[in-house]
């Protein structure tokens, strides 16, 4: 049940002398926006404890890496205007009996898949799981519910290859989507990798058809290549069956003017949210380009609009205990990435 933020006069009236109509001056859930809100201090937080939980991967396990301000696990995201309803994996579970979830993307994906899997094995500590991991793939099973949830790892979504010529990104090419078939409900993600330069790109040339570029504003790159995802799932994916969800932009803090406090470094040291519902700061690039693409889409794709609710977070990242370089990209688990597990949650109950 989704509860109000704020109780405002209601009106009841009779239409048609057989309906009875409440309307009510505040935005009724169905019309709130989840992604314009604020954080703010929850005593009931964290929903699980990180040391428990044997999921995590170690550079994100903050608590066990010694992080000892712990502050940054007790706030919520509270939308404007209307409340999310509380995390519950048991119902989870039950509600999608028989069901697989897959994550596909790059390591934020996986972030938010490690806080999803503590989340649901928090909520039923007494119930046996299978856990698989590979290289590219983490697989979560509770054979109780008969759920799944899984993690792909697939940072560009479009194909990287090594050809004679170096490692090429195609941008007009798919070659591993049959994993995705199948699924139930599929939750992609991709942005940081397009971002990367110098030492960190990971590639020497773009390709679109028979032509390469050995450089490409990344933007206009990244757009080619969610175009092409949007493509696949137009064509291959029926919403009947398969339920699709977009992670939007995560926000990094490595520049401290970027919230309007000069004298920071980066993210290490911080240990609360910015206060209030703006950010400081620009908008990311990508933002525009998820938003311009799913909106030209004839199948249906939810966006997890994380990118505010990211930007007010600087203290929730790993910074210094990440056990290696100062890390303000990721985030803890617990912490920031079991919101947008909330997120979904909400957005799958409301459907």
């Amino acid at each position: 049940m989704f509860t109000k933020t704020r109780t405002k006069s209601c009106y009841l009236f009779l239409v048609f002398s057989t309906l009875l109509t409440v309307f009510c001056e505040e935005k009724i859930f169905g019309r709130c926006n989840l992604f314009e809100g604020s954080w703010i201090f929850d005593d009931y937080y964290p929903i699980y404890d990180s040391l428990l939980c044997p999921f995590i991967d170690q550079g994100l396990n903050c608590i066990r890496n010694g992080r000892s301000d712990k502050l940054y696990l007790k706030y919520r995201w509270q939308p404007t205007d209307c409340d999310l309803p509380r995390f519950n994996g048991e119902d989870f579970l039950k509600k999608f009996r028989g069901k697989n979830f897959m994550f596909v993307g790059d390591s934020l994906s996986n972030n938010q898949w490690q806080s999803l899997a503590c989340m649901l094995h928090a909520s039923v500590p007494n119930s046996t799981y299978t856990f698989v991991i590979t290289r590219n793939r983490s697989v979560l099973s509770f054979p109780e519910f008969e759920f799944t949830v899984t993690f792909l790892k697939d940072g560009f979504l479009v194909d990287l290859v090594v050809e004679e010529a170096g490692r090429v990104i195609k941008l007009d090419s798919l070659s591993r989507s049959e994993q995705w078939k199948g699924v139930d409900f599929l939750i992609f993600n991709s942005y940081h990798w397009w971002i990367h330069t110098g030492r960190l790109q990971t590639w020497d040339y773009f390709q679109v058809g028979d032509k390469l570029y050995k450089e490409m504003n990344h933007m206009e790159a990244y757009k080619i290549a969610l175009t092409t995802w949007a493509n696949w799932i137009d064509s291959s994916v029926d919403p009947a069956v398969t339920k699709v969800f977009f992670q939007g932009i995560s926000a990094v803090h490595y520049h401290g003017q970027d919230w309007n406090e000069p004298t920071a470094k980066d993210c290490s040291g911080q240990t609360k949210p910015i206060e209030g519902s703006t950010y400081p700061g620009e908008r990311y690039a990508g933002e525009a380009v998820v938003k311009s693409v799913l909106s030209n889409m004839t199948k249906p794709v939810n966006l997890l609009d994380i990118a505010l609710l990211t930007q007010l977070r600087k203290d929730g990242h790993p910074a210094r205990f990440a056990g290696g370089a100062t890390d303000c990209s990721h985030w803890c688990v617990g912490g920031v990435p079991d919101a947008w597990n909330e997120l979904l949650y909400a957005m799958l109950l409301q459907k």
